[in-house]
């Protein structure tokens, strides 16, 4: 159980459900409830089945091209950090993509399950387990899903401030378990 809380905090960072909600709104703005539904489940299935599928064969495709989890940790560490930087300094504009794959591209991969958190999975393999990184996983993703649901009343409760102010701190977390990850992955290299 102790593992289990250990991995789901990290993954929590990562996933960011919180830093999705205002770009989840302004996609679906004018979409029926029904229609909103269907984009949450879509990308929370896709979601789950990008994170799965790389848990299970991540490590493998590591192993036949050479490169070892201190290499992903510096690399994933980097990848992570740029992105919370960038986040931070230059937000993307939000504007509504059209199309029947809104769920899969960009809510499902890469906003819920994108680099910080296919990092922060291998990660958690190795140091909480497969089974905690597991369950980890499936309830941040499902958690993400269940705020999507409830986006609309979030920010009307925390406001436009409220929800900038919040995403922003979750960047900067991000930023600090980048570092974090690089840090680790660099005394991993040095060690062997």
């Amino acid at each position: 159980m102790k593992n289990i809380l250990l991995a789901l905090i990290p993954l929590f960072v990562a996933v960011d459900a919180i830093g999705i909600m205002p770009l989840f709104v302004s996609l679906t703005q004018g979409l029926a409830n029904r229609e909103k539904d269907r984009v949450i489940g879509q990308s929370v299935m896709t979601a789950l089945g990008v994170a799965l599928g790389f848990i299970l064969v991540g490590q493998g495709i590591f192993h036949v091209l050479g490169i070892t989890i201190g290499d992903f940790m510096v690399a994933g560490g980097v990848i992570l950090f740029v992105l919370a930087i960038n986040d931070m300094l230059s937000p993307s504009q939000r504007r509504r993509i059209q199309g029947n794959d809104l769920g899969v591209v960009p809510l499902g991969t890469p906003m819920i399950v994108g680099p910080a958190v296919l990092t922060t999975c291998l990660v958690s393999i190795s140091e909480y387990g497969m089974l905690a990184t597991i369950v980890s996983i499936v309830v941040n993703i499902l958690l993400a899903g269940l705020l999507l649901k409830l986006s609309s009343r979030l920010i009307t409760v925390l406001g436009d401030a409220g929800t900038k102010a919040l995403s922003k701190v979750m960047s900067l977390l991000l930023a600090a378990i980048a570092v974090m990850l690089t840090r680790r992955g660099l005394e991993q290299l040095l060690s062997s």
